[in-house]
């Protein structure tokens, strides 16, 4: 067998090591990107968008289901590396209380709406505002339908009642699950019986139920009806640990007509990926600003490791 010449021996060396360099491109500790979900339907689409182009550049994902307070504590303690749901101004507490411990990178979504609604059938009898509910005290209940237990929503509407804003004192919110609250929604409606109840959109809710938001609820969820951004936020030092995972992040936008897609196909039985992956496939232009500068865990240019995996 003829010796390889000291040019060769060079070129294979360089070759060698320039792969063993791709291969380590995205550091071990890297490779699986855990993220939390508190079972809201708009993060489950926004974590399924994420996840199906992580895994298509060779990543490992991992979506714990916690409640928000849990989330935040576990972004703290480096159990979480990623939150796409930071609704603000509605966390601004956990955004204080836990700012040395992670790093807001981008506002991800803006023209949501977070505030209480009604019926389209109440509001047509004069409930069109947060002050009007006390005047139906024994129509509704005296209830406020909520969501998960200890989400800041639900601590918003507890401080206003504790104040007694709007005549509310005696009133109650009803925490329970996203799932439970709209069931207890859907139930009011098909009788026309009278609630009120946090509404959001992006969600499917907003073409399932013909529901208005109230106004007057500024000091709690904003103005512009609880408008809202959400924010992308990871643990602290996320950013010089993982960095194309955070370019990844930095570059990823999304809009409520996306999410609501997205949202009504897993509505109709599909999972949150197979959606994610069925919405990518119809708007593949997406992905140019979202792969901008990211490879895949190998080091190879990402853009087109997804295309292939998508089948574009």
């Amino acid at each position: 067998m003829k010796p390889l010449s000291p040019t060769h021996t060079l070129l294979a060396t360089l070759i060698s090591v320039s792969a063993s360099g791709a291969l380590a491109a995205v550091p071990e500790q890297c490779q699986t990107v855990t993220l939390t979900d508190p079972g809201w339907t708009d993060i489950g689409a926004t974590n399924g968008l994420a996840t199906t182009v992580l895994e298509a550049l060779g990543y490992e994902t991992d979506i714990k289901l916690l409640a928000v307070p849990i989330g935040f504590e576990s972004l703290k303690n480096g159990q979480i590396d990623v939150f796409l749901g930071n609704w603000m101004p509605a966390q601004t507490a956990f955004i204080e209380q836990y700012q040395d411990n992670l790093d807001v990178i981008r506002t991800n979504l803006e023209g949501v709406k977070f505030t209480l609604a009604v019926p389209e059938y109440m509001y047509d009898q004069g409930i069109q505002d947060f002050s009007d509910l006390q005047a139906h005290a024994r129509e509704f209940g005296e209830r406020i339908y909520g969501i998960g237990a200890g989400s800041p929503a639900n601590q918003n509407l507890m401080d206003m009642i504790d104040k007694n804003d709007f005549g509310l004192g005696e009133w109650r919110v009803v925490e329970s699950g996203e799932q439970a609250m709209l069931a207890q929604v859907a139930r009011a409606v098909k009788r026309e019986k009278a609630i009120v109840f946090l509404a959001w959109e992006p969600h499917p809710m907003n073409v399932n139920f013909d529901l208005k938001y109230l106004s007057g609820g500024d000091d709690y969820f904003g103005p512009n009806y609880g408008g809202a951004t959400i924010q992308t936020v990871t643990r602290k030092g996320y950013a010089s640990d993982c960095g194309n995972v955070t370019q990844l992040l930095e570059n990823m936008a999304f809009t409520l007509d996306m999410e609501n897609t997205v949202i009504a196909m897993t509505d109709e039985g599909m999972s949150a990926n197979e959606a994610a992956s069925k919405w990518l496939q119809d708007n593949p232009d997406v992905l140019d600003n979202w792969l901008e500068g990211v490879t895949t865990t190998s080091g190879q240019p990402g853009l087109a490791a997804v295309k292939s995996e998508l089948g574009l």
